[in-house]
């Protein structure tokens, strides 16, 4: 007895691949896109709450590091 399993058999990788891009630019058909005054002031926030970020850590950057300096200098104090 010799099983077909042509009901289980996968198509081709190619065939699938077709099958999804087509899935795919069917639903970017039913994608609402945001307007253009909506995308630039998104994009301002982010580059506002970025911009916040990274002054605070380079300010905690520089105080770790003066302080690291201020602990070095401690320990190589010989009091002499």
């Amino acid at each position: 007895m010799a099983k077909t399993d042509t009901k289980t058999k996968k198509p081709n990788i190619f065939v699938r691949m077709g099958r999804k891009l087509k899935e795919t630019f069917s639903e970017l058909k039913r994608v609402t896109w945001p307007s253009f005054p909506k995308v630039v002031k998104s994009t301002c926030v982010v580059l506002v709450v970025v911009l916040v970020f990274l002054v605070a850590f380079t300010l905690i950057n520089e105080g770790l590091l003066a302080l690291l300096k201020l602990l070095t200098e401690i320990g190589t104090d010989t009091g002499e």
